[in-house]
């Protein structure tokens, strides 16, 4: 497996993942096609529903295969076939920890039934005791901090809801947009590999696509092994990768405000649904913001001020770059 490591493989996971004899995936993310007619480039999208749920235990059992006995298993799914991966999961021995939707913005819309705007989320574990969860990773600013100011609460926040609702789905005017038929987006990634792994842990994505699993394992300091079955997406994954990795060296001070920051204060300004204004009034929701980016970035003798984290939250909202909160006015002066 160590010619994989950190690398985007193309061919067929169900027949490169039953070639392994041993465990070596700490995480494993799968978004696989949903069966829903998707026009991909080297593979139908649209087969009979038998041969769909036969392939999924075929591939669903590849990859418990390669997981580690305490390692974490999500597959992102469509309405059509969540139960069927359920009932696989549980037929495998996989033990599930949430049922997580995620909720978006720009749905499918649709002529004759409500419109399509959810895609479902399993979290299943290997060992119902031993598996990697970093909760404060993925804890924010919660109502009793943000509107009560209740000093009772939890001074990491609370944990989030197994309803994810501040991820939008990636459409065609997204800066983040690529050219491949369906994309995740980073910072939805960048909670489930923050929570559900460490740094130097080994990130496997058996449908690749636009390689964004490995893109962000790579920014959060993980190893990643993608497998793509088109030769074209293989080869697009892996430039994008090239051009948008983090290549910050680890142990060597962070420059200001490099383009990593400026995602990662987005994620979590976004995350937190705390608008700019009331961060600026507050100055105890201030600091927990501060805090919580610091954290995020590991700035340990390099902390990021509350001035300066103020500043650059107004600077990315001046320039359309940063992106409202629903009901949020802002007054783009202040700072």
């Amino acid at each position: 497996m160590a010619k994989w490591l950190n690398k985007i493989v193309c061919g067929d996971c169900i027949e490169i993942l039953s070639g392994v004899s041993k465990p070596f995936a700490d995480l494993i993310f799968a978004d696989p096609p949903f069966n829903i007619g998707y026009k991909y480039d080297k593979y139908n999208d649209k087969v009979k529903s038998k041969n769909y749920i036969a392939w999924t235990r075929d591939w669903m059992g590849a990859c418990l295969k390669v997981l580690k006995p305490e390692g974490s298993f999500y597959i992102a799914i469509g309405d059509d076939y969540a139960a069927n991966v359920k009932v696989i999961a549980d037929e495998l021995g996989l033990l599930m920890r949430n049922w997580i939707i995620w909720h978006y913005t720009f749905g499918q819309q649709m002529k004759t039934k409500f419109a399509r705007s959810h895609t479902h989320i399993f979290y299943f574990v290997n060992d119902k005791s031993k598996f990697t969860f970093n909760g404060d990773n993925a804890r924010i600013i919660s109502d009793r901090q943000k509107i009560y100011n209740d000093k009772r609460a939890n001074p990491a926040g609370k944990m989030p809801d197994d309803v994810w609702n501040e991820y939008p789905r990636i459409c065609g005017t997204f800066e983040e947009r690529t050219a491949f038929p369906c994309q995740m987006p980073e910072s939805l990634l960048a909670r489930v590999i923050r929570v559900s792994s460490n740094e130097e842990d080994w990130i496997l994505d058996p449908f690749s696509g636009s390689g964004t699993t490995a893109i962000v394992a790579a920014k959060l300091n993980r190893s990643y092994t993608g497998i793509e079955l088109s030769s074209e997406y293989t080869k697009q994954s892996r430039q994008r990768i090239v051009k948008f990795r983090d290549s910050a060296v680890e142990g060597e001070e962070r420059k200001p405000w490099t383009e990593q920051m400026d995602k990662e204060l987005k994620w979590l300004y976004h995350e937190n649904k705390t608008p700019t204004d009331q961060l600026d009034e507050d100055d105890y929701l201030l600091t927990l913001f501060t805090e919580k980016f610091n954290l995020r970035m590991g700035n340990n003798g390099n902390k990021v001020s509350q001035k300066q984290l103020m500043k650059r939250l107004v600077r990315l909202r001046k320039s359309g770059k940063l992106g409202a909160l629903r009901g949020e006015h802002i007054r783009l002066n202040k700072v």
